[in-house]
């Protein structure tokens, strides 16, 4: 199996799971419904967010079309970036993680993207309809990113000697996030553990090409 139809494959997988996962709750359940999986410990809690991973967002009434032009120049940068490794003959572990990096930004760009165009408006009293008679609940680059995955694993409160939060609870882990976002965060993860392994391939590559130059260099003077 040819670099290029590997990493074709890594993207698709992620796309499809995070897509499906995205409809099933969407279709299935209402908006902050919660399904308990493993106790308090891993659950099922259907939100919505109209910005990056985790739930963040950009203020302001352009910030969504702003996240989503970002996202769509991200794509199209990492890509070119997978395809250069791909010539280059790159680390194995490098083009997995960069695929893996694509795969998230374009699931959350697929929600962003059409998710208003081809779903019914969610809410807490019914679930969404996909492709409803009287249309999305809003335009092109408008859809919000669908977040199921929820994690409270330690519940407590911080300790009163701590200035200004001391007393208030707090939950570990907070956010709710989908495959696309786990996809992103795990590759960018690894990349930071094994960059120099990951690079050094590159490094060696670049010093062979100075090498014939620096030669020349030599022989002339």
């Amino acid at each position: 199996m040819s670099r290029t139809l590997k990493c074709i494959l890594i993207i698709l997988v992620i796309l499809v799971i995070d897509q499906v996962t995205k409809i099933i709750v969407k279709t299935n359940m209402t908006l902050y419904e919660q399904n308990p999986v493993f106790g308090n410990w891993f659950i099922i809690h259907f939100v919505e967010n109209k910005g990056m991973a985790f739930g963040m967002n950009l203020p302001g009434s352009y910030g969504k079309i702003i996240l989503s032009l970002f996202r769509l120049v991200a794509i199209v940068v990492i890509g070119f970036y997978i395809r250069h490794l791909i010539k280059i003959k790159a680390h194995g572990g490098l083009l997995v993680t960069m695929s893996l990096i694509l795969a998230g930004a374009i699931g959350n760009m697929i929600d962003s993207a059409f998710y208003g165009m081809i779903f019914s408006h969610s809410n807490t009293v019914q679930e969404a309809v996909m492709f409803p008679e009287n249309g999305g609940y809003e335009r092109f680059l408008h859809g919000k990113v669908v977040d199921m995955f929820y994690f409270p694993i330690i519940n407590g409160s911080y300790p009163d000697w701590i200035p200004r939060i001391g007393g208030n609870s707090f939950t570990f882990f907070r956010p709710v996030f989908n495959i696309a976002d786990a996809s992103i965060s795990i590759a960018v993860a690894i990349l930071l553990i094994r960059q120099k392994k990951y690079f050094a391939f590159m490094q060696e590559e670049e010093q062979k090409k100075k090498e014939p130059k620096d030669a020349e260099s030599k022989a002339t003077a």
